[in-house]
C-alpha cells in the first residue's frame, strides 16, 4: 500500500537522537543510520527522545518523504495526517489522538521544538502500516513499508502504544510445493513445554490456540517462512493417533485427549499465514527419563518392553529391531496420510552417543553377517532412513523429507575426508548416522546439520563446517539448510562471542557465500520471539528483509 511509503520517511529523521537525562535533552547526540526498504535515508533535522521514552520526528518529513497530506492548524495546535483511508489528528497538549475518528490514548502528542512540529514516530508509523526496527548495537533504524503484521517482540525505537491494526490474511501456501524462497525456518519445541504449548495452558484449548497464533505472527513478522514443530517428542503425539498416546505436554497427563486435534489446527494456522509446516519427529527416543510409572498403557515402553533400551537415563527404541523401526515408520505415515503437512523432519535422536546395550539384538538380527557392530548399527539407521523416505514419497511425492543431524559427520583425524574439526563426538562414529550415504544415495530431500558453534570455536568452527557440508551436497540434488543456535545467544553459560546477536547474523552472512546453502533453521522459537536476547528478533528482521 502506497500510504505506508510516506511513513517510512518519518523514520528518516531518526539520524541523531539526543539523549535525555533527568527530563532534559542532553547536548550529546548519537549518530543513527536509517534505511527505508533497504535504501539509505538522510536528514538534517535531528529527532529526539522525550523523558517518557518516545521518539519524536518532524512532521514535515511525512509529506516530503512519503507523499502524505499534512496540515497544521495553529489555532487549535492540531496536526492532521492523511493517506488513503487513514486520517490521524494529534493535538498539542492532549493525551489522546483521533484515528479515523476513534479516540486513542497517547503518552506524548504533538510538540513544538525549534519551531518545528514534532510527532511520535512509532504511533504514526504503525497507524499507517509501517514497521520500525531498531538495532541498538549498530544504532540503525530499518523502516519497512510492506509489512502486514507488526513484530511485537522486536526492540523498538522508543514509542507510544498504538491501536491494534487488523492483520491481512495471507494467501495459503500449497502443501509440499517449494516457493523458490530461501528457507527461513524455526524449530518449535514441545518437549517439556519449551516453546509451545505453555505448561500453564494444560487442557485449555483456547489458550493453546492463542499461544500458537501469537508465535506464528511474531515469526512471520520477523521474516520466517517455515516452522518445524515437534509433533512426536517422546514416542507420543500431538495429533490424533491410533498407534501412540497423546503427549502429556497438552494436558499434563500422557494419553489424555486434549479435546481437539492440535496438529490439524497448527497446519491450518501456518498455511493461513503462508508458512510451510514441517512435522518434526524424534524417531528413537521413547522417554525423557527412565521411569515408566506415568506412561500411558499404549506407550511403546509398556506395550513392547522388549524393544526398549535404557541409556543416558532415558529409554530408547532399539534401532536394531526391524519391527521397532517399522513401528516408528508407521507412526510417521499416520501424519503423512492424515494431514496436509509440507514436510517430515527428523532430528538427531538415533543411537545415543554413550553405552547402548544391544548385544542380543546384534546377535539376533545381524542376518547380513556384518562383523562390526558399528557398521551394523549404521546399516540399521540407513535402512530406516531409506525405507521411510520411500514410503513418504510413494504416498505424497511432494512432501519434503529431511534430517537435522549432529553438525560433525567425522573429524579429519578419524577420516581424511572428514571436516577440519576435533569434536568430542561425531554423527558417524557415535550416533551411527552416516549422513554422507543418505546424501549420496538421494534418500532425503534435504540435510540440515546442527552447526551450533561460533565462528571462533576452535574444535568445531562454524565456517569450516559450512565449507565441508557445502562440498558434501554439491551435485547431489539434496538441499542444504544450516541449523543455527539461537538458544546460545545471551545465555549465561556461553562465552563472549555469544553475548551479541551479531554472531547469528554473521553466520547467516557467511551462508550467503554459497549458492548450495539454501536457507537456515534456528533453534528455537522462544529464544527468538520471547527471550529475544540483545534484540535478536530485530536484527533478524532487518537481515531477512533487507
Amino acid at each position: 500500500m502506497n500510504y505506508r511509503k510516506w511513513m517510512l520517511g518519518l523514520l528518516v529523521f531518526v539520524l541523531c537522537l539526543p539523549i535525555w537525562s533527568t527530563g532534559a535533552q542532553a547536548a550529546a547526540a548519537v549518530r543513527i543510520t536509517i534505511e527505508l526498504d533497504g535504501t539509505a535515508v538522510n536528514s538534517d533535522v535531528p529527532p529526539y527522545i522525550t523523558p517518557s521514552n518516545v521518539t519524536m520526528v518532524p512532521v514535515g518529513v511525512i509529506s516530503q518523504g512519503l507523499g502524505a497530506a499534512v496540515q497544521w492548524d495553529q489555532a487549535s495546535r492540531t496536526a492532521t495526517i492523511s493517506k488513503g483511508d487513514t486520517v490521524l489528528k494529534l493535538t498539542n497538549g492532549r493525551t489522546t489522538a483521533l484515528v479515523n475518528s476513534a479516540s486513542v490514548r497517547l503518552d506524548t502528542s504533538v510538540q513544538i521544538s525549534r519551531g518545528r512540529v514534532m510527532v511520535p514516530l512509532r504511533f504514526v508509523s504503525e497507524q499507517l502500516g509501517l514497521q520500525v526496527v531498531w538495532n541498538q548495537a549498530a544504532k540503525h533504524i530499518a523502516l519497512y513499508s510492506n509489512i502486514e503484521i507488526k513484530d511485537p517482540s522486536a526492540p523498538a525505537v522508543p514509542a507510544l502504544p498504538a491501536v491494534p491494526t487488523p492483520s491481512v490474511p495471507s494467501v495459503p501456501s500449497v502443501p509440499g510445493i517449494k516457493t523458490g524462497k530461501a528457507m527461513k525456518g524455526a524449530w518449535i519445541s514441545t518437549v517439556f513445554n519449551l516453546d509451545w504449548p505453555s505448561a500453564s495452558s494444560a487442557g485449555d484449548e483456547t489458550k493453546q490456540k492463542k499461544e500458537f497464533d501469537s508465535m506464528l505472527d511474531k515469526l512471520q513478522a520477523i521474516g520466517y517462512n517455515a516452522v518445524f514443530v515437534q509433533v512426536r517428542p517422546s514416542a507420543d503425539s500431538l495429533y490424533s493417533s491410533q498407534l501412540v498416546p497423546w503427549s502429556k505436554v497438552l494436558t499434563g497427563t500422557q494419553g489424555k485427549d486434549p479435546g481437539y486435534d492440535p496438529l490439524e489446527y497448527m497446519v491450518s494456522a501456518a498455511h493461513q499465514r503462508g508458512l510451510e509446516f514441517h512435522a518434526w519427529f524424534n524417531p528413537f527416543r521413547a522417554t525423557t527419563d527412565a521411569s515408566t510409572a506415568n506412561l500411558a498403557g499404549n506407550h511403546v515402553a509398556k506395550a513392547h518392553p522388549e524393544w526398549i533400551v535404557k541409556a543416558e537415563n532415558k529409554l530408547y527404541i532399539n534401532p536394531g529391531i526391524p519391527e521397532a523401526r517399522q513401528h516408528i515408520i508407521d507412526t510417521v505415515m499416520e501424519v503423512v496420510r492424515g494431514y496436509e503437512i509440507d514436510g517430515v523432519h527428523l532430528d538427531d535422536y538415533f543411537y545415543p552417543s554413550g553405552s547402548f546395550a544391544d548385544d542380543a539384538a546384534y546377535k539376533t538380527y545381524n542376518t547380513n553377517g556384518i562383523t562390526s557392530k558399528g557398521d551394523w548399527r549404521r546399516d540399521n539407521i540407513n535402512e530406516f532412513i531409506r525405507q521411510l523416505g520411500e514410503e513418504i514419497h510413494e504416498i505424497k511425492p511432494k512432501v519434503s523429507y529431511g534430517v537435522s543431524p549432529f553438525g560433525v559427520w567425522r573429524n579429519k583425524k578419524a577420516d581424511s575426508t572428514g571436516s577440519d574439526t576435533t569434536a568430542g563426538v561425531s554423527a558417524y562414529d557415535d550416533m551411527y548416522a552416516d549422513t554422507r550415504t543418505w546424501i549420496k544415495e538421494g534418500w532425503i530431500d534435504y540435510i540440515a546439520p546442527q552447526i551450533y558453534w561460533s565462528l571462533s570455536f576452535g574444535a568445531a568452527r562454524y565456517d569450516k563446517l559450512v565449507d565441508w557440508w557445502v562440498k558434501e551436497v554439491q551435485g547431489s540434488g539434496v538441499d542444504l539448510y544450516i541449523g543455527l543456535a539461537a538458544y546460545k545467544v545471551g545465555a549465561s553459560d556461553q562465552k563472549a562471542e555469544w553475548q551479541s546477536g551479531e554472531q547469528i547474523i554473521n553466520q547467516l552472512k557467511y551462508n550467503d557465500k554459497y549458492a548450495e546453502v539454501e536457507g537456515s533453521i534456528m533453534f528455537r522459537a522462544n529464544d527468538i520471539v520471547v527471550r529475544n536476547p540483545f534484540g535478536l528478533a530485530g536484527l533478524l528482521t532487518f537481515y531477512f528483509k533487507s
